[in-house]
């Protein structure tokens, strides 16, 4: 771990500055119960079901830390949706005193976004010089990783995991671990029981009660991961029986 980080130490919601807890987003339950929220110096996962508000709050944190709504670096600016939640607005940020010297928000859902503005510029030497639309998703995720991401950075992935195969979630796995070792820090939303199993790192569960912390083994990723292969036949039955 890198003396001074975390780079972004916590965040907190200005409880008594939000004009509802009855409206989007600050109805859904996690958002409603948020008071502070602190990071791990290299990694933070955000896990929950789907619509628990991982999304929701990656992309406030985001747009208040000067990123793109749509992801990208921090020169990076484009919006190409108007639904952009207030919750950037009611979210107070503690910094670290070291500043990281590399900055990306990659947002899977829009990554083409990024991608297409990106051959449209003709800016790709830091992508390794070829077109990100002439390669997978899944191999342009990782020429991010492996190419672009220079390290000493503040990351922070919203489901990176969206178009890579396991075999690839184990190479991205070892590209984060190597920019942990050089002085990065990583937030990130995810449903994979690959990424969330990286050692150490700080696991906070979305729910219908707020936030918490959980240990990996207790996820329900890794649980329901666990149970299918050790049963998948059992379970198969099970699911697709004639009511």
């Amino acid at each position: 771990m890198l003396a001074g980080k975390p780079y972004l130490q916590q965040i907190e919601l200005k409880r008594d500055e939000v004009p509802s807890f009855k409206e989007y987003p600050f109805n859904i339950p996690a958002i409603r119960n948020l008071k502070t929220l602190t990071f791990h110096p290299d990694v933070t996962f955000l896990v929950g079901e789907n619509g628990s508000g991982k999304s929701t709050l990656m992309e406030a944190m985001a747009v208040k830390l000067d990123f793109s709504p749509e992801g990208g670096t921090k020169n990076f600016q484009l919006s190409s949706a108007d639904d952009i939640s207030p919750l950037h607005d009611y979210l107070r940020v503690s910094r670290g005193f070291l500043r990281p010297t590399d900055h990306y928000f990659l947002r899977a859902e829009s990554f083409y976004n990024v991608a297409t503005y990106m051959d449209s510029v003709g800016y790709l030497k830091s992508y390794g010089g070829k077109s990100l639309h002439a390669r997978s998703h899944g191999e342009a995720f990782m020429a991010l990783l492996t190419v672009k991401l220079r390290g000493d950075g503040l990351y922070l992935f919203d489901e990176p995991e969206a178009a890579l195969s396991p075999h690839r979630q184990l190479q991205a796995l070892r590209a984060i671990y190597d920019l942990v070792k050089d002085g990065s820090q990583f937030i990130i939303a995810t449903h994979s029981p690959i990424l969330l199993s990286y050692p150490g790192a700080k696991i906070i569960q979305f729910n219908e009660d707020g936030l918490s912390e959980i240990k990996y083994e207790d996820t329900e990723h890794y649980r329901v991961t666990k149970m299918f292969l050790n049963n998948h036949q059992g379970m198969l039955h099970h699911l697709l029986k004639e009511d």
